[in-house]
Protein backbone atom coordinates (compact mmCIF):
# COMPACT_ATOMS: atom_id res chain seq x y z
CA UNK A 1 0.00 0.00 0.00
CA UNK A 2 1.51 3.83 -1.02
CA UNK A 3 2.43 6.00 1.73
CA UNK A 4 -1.04 7.78 0.87
CA UNK A 5 -3.54 4.96 0.93
CA UNK A 6 -1.70 4.42 4.63
CA UNK A 7 -2.50 7.54 6.08
CA UNK A 8 -6.01 7.69 4.11
CA UNK A 9 -6.74 4.14 6.37
CA UNK A 10 -7.59 3.44 9.37
CA UNK A 11 -7.60 -0.01 11.49
CA UNK A 12 -10.06 -1.26 14.10
CA UNK A 13 -7.36 -1.59 16.36
CA UNK A 14 -6.16 2.15 16.27
CA UNK A 15 -9.36 3.53 16.19
CA UNK A 16 -11.12 1.72 19.21
CA UNK A 17 -8.74 3.08 21.62
CA UNK A 18 -9.30 6.80 20.68
CA UNK A 19 -13.06 6.14 21.10
CA UNK A 20 -12.97 4.57 24.44
CA UNK A 21 -10.47 7.41 25.89
CA UNK A 22 -13.32 10.09 24.59
CA UNK A 23 -10.61 11.45 21.60
CA UNK A 24 -12.07 9.90 18.41
CA UNK A 25 -12.26 11.16 15.40
CA UNK A 26 -15.61 12.13 13.50
CA UNK A 27 -17.07 8.98 12.45
CA UNK A 28 -19.21 9.01 9.34
CA UNK A 29 -21.19 6.44 8.11
CA UNK A 30 -21.94 6.03 4.78
CA UNK A 31 -24.38 3.16 4.51
CA UNK A 32 -28.49 3.35 4.44
CA UNK A 33 -30.42 4.14 7.17
CA UNK A 34 -31.68 0.67 7.29
CA UNK A 35 -28.28 -0.82 7.42
CA UNK A 36 -27.04 1.72 10.00
CA UNK A 37 -30.27 1.11 12.23
CA UNK A 38 -29.17 -2.80 12.23
CA UNK A 39 -25.82 -2.04 13.76
CA UNK A 40 -23.34 0.83 14.49
CA UNK A 41 -20.54 2.28 15.93
CA UNK A 42 -21.50 4.04 19.02
CA UNK A 43 -21.49 7.74 18.25
CA UNK A 44 -21.47 7.69 14.55
CA UNK A 45 -23.39 9.53 12.03
CA UNK A 46 -25.41 8.51 9.53
CA UNK A 47 -24.73 10.43 6.12
CA UNK A 48 -26.09 8.40 3.43
CA UNK A 49 -23.92 7.85 0.52
CA UNK A 50 -26.31 9.15 -2.03
CA UNK A 51 -27.13 12.40 -0.05
CA UNK A 52 -22.91 12.96 0.52
CA UNK A 53 -22.48 12.90 -2.98
CA UNK A 54 -25.43 15.24 -4.00
CA UNK A 55 -25.21 17.67 -1.10
CA UNK A 56 -21.16 16.96 -0.91
CA UNK A 57 -20.20 20.91 -0.65
CA UNK A 58 -22.19 22.12 1.64
CA UNK A 59 -21.88 18.69 4.23
CA UNK A 60 -18.18 18.92 3.78
CA UNK A 61 -18.18 22.56 6.13
CA UNK A 62 -19.92 20.68 8.55
CA UNK A 63 -16.76 17.13 8.63
CA UNK A 64 -13.68 17.47 10.33
CA UNK A 65 -10.31 17.62 8.53
CA UNK A 66 -9.81 13.74 9.61
CA UNK A 67 -13.34 12.38 9.91
CA UNK A 68 -13.21 8.53 9.25
CA UNK A 69 -15.78 7.25 6.89
CA UNK A 70 -17.51 3.70 7.52
CA UNK A 71 -19.45 1.51 5.50
CA UNK A 72 -20.04 -2.54 5.24
CA UNK A 73 -16.50 -3.23 4.08
CA UNK A 74 -14.58 -0.35 2.66
CA UNK A 75 -16.01 0.16 -1.10
CA UNK A 76 -18.62 2.91 -0.39
CA UNK A 77 -16.33 4.60 1.90
CA UNK A 78 -13.81 5.11 -0.49
CA UNK A 79 -16.52 6.44 -2.75
CA UNK A 80 -17.39 8.76 -0.85
CA UNK A 81 -13.81 9.87 0.64
CA UNK A 82 -13.49 10.39 -3.48
CA UNK A 83 -16.80 13.18 -3.22
CA UNK A 84 -15.38 14.44 -0.68
CA UNK A 85 -11.72 14.93 -1.76
CA UNK A 86 -13.34 16.68 -4.90
CA UNK A 87 -15.32 18.94 -2.37
CA UNK A 88 -12.44 20.17 -0.57
CA UNK A 89 -11.66 17.35 1.89
CA UNK A 90 -8.72 15.60 1.28
CA UNK A 91 -7.69 13.85 4.49
CA UNK A 92 -10.51 12.35 5.50
CA UNK A 93 -9.71 8.47 5.72
CA UNK A 94 -11.17 5.53 6.16
CA UNK A 95 -12.04 1.93 8.41
CA UNK A 96 -10.02 -0.26 6.88
CA UNK A 97 -12.12 -3.07 6.24
CA UNK A 98 -15.48 -1.36 6.76
CA UNK A 99 -17.68 -2.53 10.21
CA UNK A 100 -16.83 -6.05 9.15
CA UNK A 101 -13.63 -5.93 10.62
CA UNK A 102 -14.83 -3.26 13.03
CA UNK A 103 -16.91 -6.22 14.33
CA UNK A 104 -14.25 -9.27 14.03
CA UNK A 105 -12.23 -7.63 15.93
CA UNK A 106 -14.73 -7.56 18.96
CA UNK A 107 -15.04 -3.52 18.97
CA UNK A 108 -18.57 -2.50 20.27
CA UNK A 109 -21.69 -1.58 17.97
CA UNK A 110 -25.37 -0.41 19.21
CA UNK A 111 -27.39 -2.79 17.02
CA UNK A 112 -31.07 -2.64 15.72
CA UNK A 113 -33.66 -4.10 13.60
CA UNK A 114 -31.83 -6.64 11.82
CA UNK A 115 -31.45 -6.22 7.72
CA UNK A 116 -29.57 -7.74 5.17
CA UNK A 117 -26.54 -5.18 3.82
CA UNK A 118 -26.61 -3.66 0.76
CA UNK A 119 -23.56 -5.90 -0.32
CA UNK A 120 -25.92 -9.25 0.15
CA UNK A 121 -28.91 -7.79 -1.11
CA UNK A 122 -26.87 -7.16 -4.56
CA UNK A 123 -25.21 -10.77 -4.59
CA UNK A 124 -29.11 -12.46 -4.05
CA UNK A 125 -30.76 -10.27 -6.98
CA UNK A 126 -27.85 -10.36 -9.50
CA UNK A 127 -27.57 -14.04 -9.23
CA UNK A 128 -31.40 -14.30 -8.71
CA UNK A 129 -31.76 -12.56 -12.55
CA UNK A 130 -28.44 -14.71 -13.86
CA UNK A 131 -30.41 -18.16 -12.59
CA UNK A 132 -33.88 -17.31 -13.91
CA UNK A 133 -31.97 -16.02 -17.26
CA UNK A 134 -29.95 -19.26 -17.37
CA UNK A 135 -33.31 -21.65 -16.90
CA UNK A 136 -35.12 -19.47 -19.32
CA UNK A 137 -32.67 -19.60 -22.19
CA UNK A 138 -33.46 -23.09 -22.25
CA UNK A 139 -36.74 -22.91 -23.80
CA UNK A 140 -36.15 -18.89 -24.67
CA UNK A 141 -32.64 -18.73 -26.15
CA UNK A 142 -32.10 -14.71 -26.14
CA UNK A 143 -32.89 -14.52 -22.65
CA UNK A 144 -29.18 -16.18 -22.45
CA UNK A 145 -28.02 -12.18 -23.08
CA UNK A 146 -29.85 -11.03 -19.65
CA UNK A 147 -27.48 -13.32 -18.11
CA UNK A 148 -24.00 -11.42 -19.92
CA UNK A 149 -26.20 -7.80 -19.16
CA UNK A 150 -25.67 -8.52 -15.75
CA UNK A 151 -22.14 -10.39 -15.91
CA UNK A 152 -21.01 -6.84 -17.82
CA UNK A 153 -22.63 -4.53 -15.12
CA UNK A 154 -20.86 -6.60 -12.47
CA UNK A 155 -17.47 -6.53 -14.04
CA UNK A 156 -18.07 -2.28 -14.61
CA UNK A 157 -18.40 -2.18 -11.03
CA UNK A 158 -15.39 -4.05 -9.99
CA UNK A 159 -13.39 -1.97 -12.61
CA UNK A 160 -15.30 1.52 -11.36
CA UNK A 161 -15.54 1.16 -7.70
CA UNK A 162 -19.39 1.90 -8.36
CA UNK A 163 -22.56 0.18 -8.54
CA UNK A 164 -25.16 1.05 -9.82
CA UNK A 165 -27.19 -1.85 -8.60
CA UNK A 166 -26.45 -1.08 -5.24
CA UNK A 167 -27.69 2.92 -5.91
CA UNK A 168 -30.72 1.56 -6.77
CA UNK A 169 -31.52 -0.80 -4.24
CA UNK A 170 -30.54 1.96 -1.84
CA UNK A 171 -33.52 3.67 -2.88
CA UNK A 172 -36.25 0.75 -1.36
CA UNK A 173 -37.87 1.63 1.34
CA UNK A 174 -36.49 -1.31 2.69
CA UNK A 175 -32.84 0.38 3.21
CA UNK A 176 -34.32 3.67 3.77
CA UNK A 177 -35.26 3.32 7.39
CA UNK A 178 -36.05 6.56 8.76
CA UNK A 179 -36.29 9.41 7.48
CA UNK A 180 -33.12 11.44 6.37
CA UNK A 181 -33.46 15.12 5.62
CA UNK A 182 -30.11 17.18 4.75
CA UNK A 183 -31.21 19.06 7.93
CA UNK A 184 -31.39 16.62 10.21
CA UNK A 185 -28.16 14.99 9.37
CA UNK A 186 -26.52 18.84 9.26
CA UNK A 187 -28.12 18.58 13.10
CA UNK A 188 -26.21 15.50 13.77
CA UNK A 189 -22.95 16.36 12.26
CA UNK A 190 -22.87 19.87 14.45
CA UNK A 191 -23.47 17.44 17.89
CA UNK A 192 -21.01 15.07 16.31
CA UNK A 193 -17.92 17.69 16.29
CA UNK A 194 -19.05 18.49 20.47
CA UNK A 195 -15.72 18.09 22.96
CA UNK A 196 -15.93 14.86 24.16
CA UNK A 197 -15.78 16.46 27.61
CA UNK A 198 -18.82 17.60 26.70
CA UNK A 199 -20.65 14.21 25.08
CA UNK A 200 -23.11 12.69 27.93
CA UNK A 201 -22.22 8.66 27.77
CA UNK A 202 -25.67 7.41 29.38
CA UNK A 203 -29.34 8.78 28.63
CA UNK A 204 -30.17 11.48 26.20
CA UNK A 205 -30.83 15.26 26.07
CA UNK A 206 -34.27 17.35 24.98
CA UNK A 207 -33.58 19.90 22.42
CA UNK A 208 -35.11 23.21 22.06
CA UNK A 209 -35.18 22.98 18.76
CA UNK A 210 -36.02 19.87 18.03
CA UNK A 211 -38.57 18.17 20.78
CA UNK A 212 -38.53 14.60 21.04
CA UNK A 213 -41.76 12.79 20.28
CA UNK A 214 -43.13 9.65 21.48
CA UNK A 215 -43.96 6.82 18.78
CA UNK A 216 -46.50 4.28 19.64
CA UNK A 217 -46.05 4.10 23.42
CA UNK A 218 -42.43 2.93 23.46
CA UNK A 219 -39.28 4.29 22.51
CA UNK A 220 -38.08 7.58 21.00
CA UNK A 221 -38.72 9.12 17.56
CA UNK A 222 -35.79 11.63 17.91
CA UNK A 223 -33.14 13.45 15.45
CA UNK A 224 -29.59 13.86 16.97
CA UNK A 225 -30.24 16.86 18.76
CA UNK A 226 -32.75 15.51 20.91
CA UNK A 227 -30.16 12.59 21.62
CA UNK A 228 -26.31 13.26 21.15
CA UNK A 229 -25.83 9.62 22.73
CA UNK A 230 -26.71 7.75 18.95
CA UNK A 231 -25.28 10.68 16.93
CA UNK A 232 -28.32 9.74 14.58
CA UNK A 233 -31.05 10.68 12.62
CA UNK A 234 -34.48 9.46 13.60
CA UNK A 235 -34.38 6.18 14.96
CA UNK A 236 -36.55 4.49 17.48
CA UNK A 237 -35.17 3.59 21.05
CA UNK A 238 -36.41 2.65 23.85
CA UNK A 239 -33.36 2.91 26.15
CA UNK A 240 -33.19 6.49 25.38
CA UNK A 241 -36.21 6.99 28.00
Amino acid sequence: MSDTGERAALDAATLQPLLTAGRGPQIIDVRTPGEFETAHIPGSVNVPLDVLREHRDELVQHLDEQAVLVCRSGQRAATARQALTTAGLPNARILQGGLAEWQSAGAPVRTGRTRWDLERQVRLVAGSIVLVAALTSAAFEPAKWIAAFVGAGLTVAALTNTCTMGMLLAKLPYNRGPRTDLDAIVAALADSRVGPSSRPVRGWARSRRAPSVMYGGRGLWHTSRTCRRHQHVGQRHSECL
